[in-house]
């Protein structure tokens, strides 16, 4: 039976819905302010999993999507996404030849930090008579991948360059390590180190005679800092779509798009109540979830199951039965729990859409 048109608080929860009106602002607030800052969009979708989603950002101005797993670019190139960065390495025989053979559909580039899968990519690429766009991931402090910046890069893209079967086209890097700091100026002080090593490494390959046109970086956590840093290209950013409580805490512009429906199942005393979503539903690692629009509910704690609400006095006629709607804590770590995404307009059922890159893990 369909569900579209049918009431938000009549489906069984917990449901995982968003605000269609709201979403909609925030693409546009992101594809408005990388226009203005004259930097291209390519957003993020490790947390979205949607091409139906993609396709919004695209086309509001977003010149492709990043992705964090080749399977996931696999699922965006079945959805009809053509321009891809998957801003991680692809190793391995099996992954590599199908990292190839998504070449001959649409246009995927992948990161890559060492010469041996660099030299991989190259002869796989050559096999299947298809050009792979190469870009050289650089550790700008995050101390994740990437090779060193200044002259180990410039030996490293001097090296790749030579392959054949490559197009090599610039590099990437992700100042992730700055997102949680609290203090704004020591947080500006960072990402400017961070990205400005990339941005200089940049310049210094450049000066050897080897062509850089994409410097990529940039997430929801720092797009206000590293957008403004000279010689950035484009920007990641694109969980903040969904303006969820992590990414509004890093500093995102963004509004609550993104909600969990529950339902209150017990209340075993005035000052607590239980909803039936926990841990299996949301995530709570980076941000507890926030109950939306009733003050004096809270929500302090998950176990597998159950939510745990804190009531104050004037909510303690808040009966089982009840429906809560909750602020998602943060989608990275929570749309993949679920099935399906349901767009709400006007608190009705517009569009559920399966969240086809869930699970996708290799």
């Amino acid at each position: 039976m369909s569900l579209i048109g049918q009431e938000l608080n009549h489906l069984d929860t917990p449901v995982l819905w968003v605000d269609l009106d709201q979403m909609e602002k925030n693409i546009l607030y992101f594809s408005n302010y990388f226009k203005t800052a004259s930097l291209a969009w390519r957003p993020h979708t490790k947390g979205i999993k949607i091409p139906a989603i993609a396709h919004k950002m695209i086309d509001a101005g977003a010149i492709g999507v990043t992705c964090a797993k080749l399977s996931e670019a696999e699922v965006m190139v079945a959805g009809g996404v053509r321009d891809i960065l998957i801003a991680n390495e692809v190793v391995g025989e099996s992954k590599v030849t199908r990292l190839a053979y998504l070449n001959r559909r649409a246009d995927v580039m992948v990161a890559v930090d060492d010469l041996e899968n660099a030299k991989h990519i190259s002869r796989i690429a050559q096999e299947l008579g298809v050009k792979i766009r190469i870009l050289v991931e650089i550790d700008s402090g995050m101390n994740r991948c990437g090779v060193q910046p200044g002259n180990p890069a410039l030996d490293f893209y001097t090296k790749v360059a030579q392959l054949p079967g490559i197009l090599l086209r610039g590099l990437m890097s992700w100042e992730g390590h700055v997102v949680k700091i609290e203090d704004q100026n020591q947080k500006k002080a960072e990402a400017q180190k961070a990205v400005g090593s990339l941005v200089e490494t940049a310049e210094l390959i450049r000066r050897a005679g080897l062509p850089i046109s994409i410097v990529s970086c940039g997430g929801t956590g720092s797009y206000l800092i590293s957008s403004h840093i000279q010689g950035v290209t484009e920007s990641q950013a694109g969980g903040g779509i969904f303006g969820d409580v992590t990414y509004q805490r890093w500093g995102a512009k963004t509004e609550p798009a993104l909600h969990i429906l529950v339902t209150v199942s017990s209340h075993p005393c005035a000052d607590r109540a239980i909803i039936d979503a926990g841990r299996k539903a949301m995530n709570v690692e980076y941000s507890m979830p926030k109950v939306k629009d009733m003050p004096g509910v809270e929500l302090v704690r998950c176990t597998a199951e159950h939510g745990i609400l804190k009531l104050d006095p004037s909510m303690a006629k808040l009966k089982v039965g009840d429906q809560i709607n909750l602020v998602v804590g943060y989608e990275d770590l929570t749309v993949f729990l679920h099935d399906q995404l349901y767009g709400i307009h006007a608190g009705k059922v517009e569009v559920v859409w399966d969240i086809q890159a869930r699970g996708k893990l290799v």
